[in-house]
């Protein structure tokens, strides 16, 4: 049996092709919502975050071989965790990366390392600046950009009652949430950006399969000036971009 943690879209297809070649494998996500799309799936799902002593438990108390982590590449806790965990079990560590994107030089487009960097570069374009970063650092943005009477704050998340009691705690306007479930297609990106007159599209970089490349692209192509967080640099050990990669070490890892 294995341990996966599951934080994008692609990793409940890479759960399922675990599990087609005949291994158990137990899935964690941290909400609800994206519990049920694995369940869904037919794999067995735990929700809710894990320090490392509860991972070290879990993988112990199941029996694990392995922790894999397919979680999103901005999520360094859960790197942080399920690497010690699995020091501290004694068993594999495999990370799942999303294939990253290949930057092209373009001068709209401004690569910065970190969410206050881009919240400075988005205050210094000014103009209508939509986020599409989340609600876990909403704080950052509100903190250097709500009440600049030359910017207006739009910020894309996830329909979710949190993240609107987030958004009226931190003086986000209702007029300005879109509050909508993605991924979104190239004809949605472009409603929204000329809806709200954006000027300036603050995103992540979370990968190909992330639709970040569409996500750009639209916003290149229609004159607006894209902010990208580039991924937090880390050092994973055993980390692949492909399935198979993952699938053939889980492969030789069982059969020890």
């Amino acid at each position: 049996m294995i341990l996966m943690l599951c934080g994008t879209s692609d990793a409940r297809e890479l759960a399922v092709q675990i599990k087609q070649q005949g291994v158990d494998v137990l899935t964690s996500v941290v909400t609800e919502s994206a519990a049920h799309s694995l369940s869904e799936a037919g794999l067995p799902v735990r929700s809710g975050r894990l320090t490392v002593e509860a991972m070290t438990q879990l993988v112990r108390e199941k029996g694990s071989h392995a922790i894999v982590d397919a979680s999103h590449p901005f999520a360094e806790e859960a790197h942080a965790n399920a690497m010690e965990a699995a020091r501290q079990a004694g068993i594999p560590y495999i990370r799942y990366e999303r294939t990253g994107l290949a930057y092209d030089d373009h001068p709209l487009l401004h690569v910065v390392p970190s969410y206050d960097e881009a919240a400075l570069k988005a205050k210094e374009l000014k103009g209508s600046v939509m986020l599409t970063t989340g609600s876990k650092t909403l704080q950052i943005f509100t903190k250097h950009l709500l009440g600049d009477p030359d910017i207006r704050l739009v910020a894309r998340m996830l329909p979710r009652l949190d993240n609107m009691e987030k958004c009226s705690e931190l003086g986000v306007e209702q007029r300005n949430i879109i509050a909508m479930q993605g991924p979104f297609s190239r004809e949605m990106n472009e409603a929204l950006y000329k809806h709200y007159a954006t000027t300036v599209m603050v995103t992540k970089e979370s990968g190909k399969t992330g639709a970040v490349d569409e996500k750009i692209q639209s916003a290149l192509e229609l004159g607006i000036q894209v902010v990208l967080i580039s991924r937090p640099e880390a050092e994973f050990g055993t980390v692949f971009d492909e399935f198979e990669g993952v699938l053939s070490e889980l492969k030789r890892v069982l059969k020890q």
